[in-house]
């Protein structure tokens, strides 16, 4: 059932999310509200936290996405895998190093200029209960960090959370990025070079217009696809290999959204 409107009562959340055997979490009921009414201030007991780590993406754009310049995607319409691997971090005193978090969407027009995800998102199983309550939390901007920037503003439709098998797999040196969820996910990237590439070098900019992990200092690598197969939340895809693909490490903390 496609449903259209987030619900956050956080103790029933982790109460399901433990206790079925699938891990899935359908955050939604038609309502008839928009996301952003139901994204509220963060709560006043939220603990400091801080995850860094290592973003990716595959999607139906041509390579280079379009989206990172701030600009439409190709054909105005993008078929869309996110991943991210946390590196380090911490939820009060919880450890958060380790955990992958995959999201999948569409999105017709730019957008950062009004377009709007519909979604729907894996959680790492090996989470214990206070690590997957950290990480709905933060992937779902209830406690600020980017995401509570992000998430009502350009997601319309969270279709579900599900905790599952991933993988994240990125090599040190950016020559390969590969991602699995159990067996209805696979998606991979490589660098993007050309004739008159160095390619001991890779290919970087900096101060992205469209950031997707939001404004960052550090380097977009960019790549093209190798493979983009996924079958879930009723996305059904199988992205040609050279599309769009690129590399973005991230950097977050909250409660506050900065």
């Amino acid at each position: 059932m496609h449903m259209s409107v987030l619900t956050l009562n956080m103790s029933i959340l982790t109460r399901d999310m433990m206790s079925s055997g699938r891990h899935h979490v359908n955050l939604f009921k038609a309502k008839g509200m928009k996301m952003s009414d139901q994204v509220s201030a963060v709560p006043a007991t939220t603990p400091d936290w801080h995850i860094a780590g290592e973003w990716l993406d595959v999607c139906s754009c041509n390579s280079p996405c379009p989206c990172t310049y701030a600009q439409p995607p190709t054909g105005n319409h993008c078929e869309v895998l996110w991943a991210y691997r946390i590196n380090s971090g911490h939820y009060g005193g919880t450890p958060m190093a380790g955990l992958r978090i995959v999201l999948l969407a569409n999105f017709t027009g730019n957008l950062w200029n009004g377009a709007q995800l519909d979604a729907g998102i894996f959680l790492d199983a090996r989470a214990d209960e206070i690590q997957r309550d950290a990480l709905v939390k933060i992937f779902t901007g209830q406690v600020g960090g980017w995401m509570a920037e992000f998430v009502p503003a350009k997601v319309r439709d969270l279709r579900a959370v599900e905790f599952a098998d991933i993988t994240v797999d990125i090599e040190s040196t950016l020559e390969r990025w590969r991602v699995t969820v159990d067996d209805r996910v696979e998606a991979s990237g490589m660098p993007l070079y050309g004739p008159t590439s160095d390619t001991t070098r890779l290919m970087q900019s900096f101060n992205p217009p469209g950031s997707e992990v939001g404004p960052t200092d550090a380097p977009v690598t960019w790549g093209k696809s190798v493979a983009g197969r996924w079958k879930a939340f009723g996305f059904d895809q199988n992205i040609p290999a050279g599309q769009a693909s690129k590399h973005i490490p991230f950097d977050w903390h909250g409660p506050d959204k900065s």
